[in-house]
C-alpha cells in the first residue's frame, strides 16, 4: 500500500532524513520509533505533502506522492492524527466532526458511526472541545480523521501526554480499528508499547533506520535497542 524508497528530507541543506525504506501492506500495524531529533516526523512530513523529498520516492497505491498538495493526498485515502491533536478547541465536539464530515464529503452517516465508536464524544457532543481531557480530544481527533474513512490511518505520538490508564484506553481503541482491518502508521516515542502492540517497528535514529523486526525480533537485544533509543525503556 505504502513504500518509501531511499527518502531523504532536508531544511535549508542540512539533511535530516538519510534514505529510509519503509513498506506498509494492506491491513497491517507498522510503528515507528526513536528519541527525539530521529527524523520520525520528518518522515511523516513527507508521506502527507508537509514537505518534498530532497530524493527518493514516497507512492502510496502506485501514486507518487513527491510533490502533492497535502489535500489531494488526504483525498487519495491518507488520514493524520497529528502530534498534539489540533482540534479545534473553541468549537464543540459535535462541530469539530462536522467540519471533518463536510471536508471529506460525508453524510450524517459517518457522523452516527463516529459517535456510535466514541460513546463519550456523543454524551459530551455539545461541549466545547478546551472542555475536554487530553484523553477525550485524542478520541476526538481520531473520530475525525477516521470521518475520511481513510485506507491508511497515521498516527503522530497518539500517546504524548496522556496518563497511563488513558493511553491503555486509546490503544484499546486502536485494536479495535486492528481487528476492523485498518491500515496504520503509528509514530511513538513509546517504545515498548508500540513494539508489542504493531506488527513490525522500525526504529529510527540520526535519520537513519538503525534496526526493524517484530516483538520477537527486537526483544532478542534490548541492550542494542536502548542504545538506538538513546537510553529510553
Amino acid at each position: 500500500m505504502l513504500d518509501l524508497r531511499e527518502i531523504r528530507v532536508a531544511y535549508r541543506g542540512v539533511e535530516v532524513v538519510h534514505g529510509v525504506d519503509l513498506s506498509l501492506s494492506p491491513g497491517e500495524v507498522v510503528g515507528m520509533i526513536g528519541p527525539n531529533g530521529a527524523g520520525k516526523s520528518s518522515v511523516l512530513r513527507a508521506v502527507c505533502g508537509l514537505v518534498r523529498p530532497s530524493s527518493g520516492e514516497v507512492v502510496f497505491e502506485g501514486s507518487v506522492l513527491n510533490g502533492m498538495a497535502p489535500e489531494r493526498i488526504a483525498r487519495l485515502g491518507l488520514a493524520l492524527v497529528p502530534e498534539g491533536r489540533h482540534v479545534f478547541k473553541t468549537l464543540t465536539v459535535e462541530e469539530n466532526l462536522r467540519l471533518g464530515a463536510q471536508r471529506n464529503g460525508e453524510s450524517d452517516d459517518a457522523m452516527e458511526e463516529a459517535l456510535e465508536r466514541f460513546p463519550i464524544l456523543r454524551a459530551r457532543a455539545r461541549e466545547r472541545a478546551d472542555r475536554l481531557s487530553g484523553g477525550e480530544q485524542q478520541q476526538l481527533a481520531i473520530a475525525r480523521a477516521l470521518l475520511g474513512r481513510p485506507r491508511l490511518l497515521i498516527l503522530d505520538e497518539p500517546s504524548l501526554g496522556l496518563a497511563p490508564r488513558t493511553i491503555d484506553a486509546i490503544y484499546e481503541l486502536l485494536e479495535g480499528l486492528r481487528r476492523e482491518g485498518t491500515t496504520m502508521l503509528v509514530v511513538e516515542q513509546n517504545a515498548a508499547r508500540t513494539i508489542d502492540f504493531c506488527d513490525r517497528t522500525l526504529v529510527l535514529a540520526g535519520g537513519k533506520v538503525r534496526a526493524e523486526g517484530g516483538r520477537d525480533e527486537l526483544g532478542r537485544d534490548p541492550g542494542l535497542l536502548r542504545a538506538y533509543l538513546g537510553g529510553q525503556p
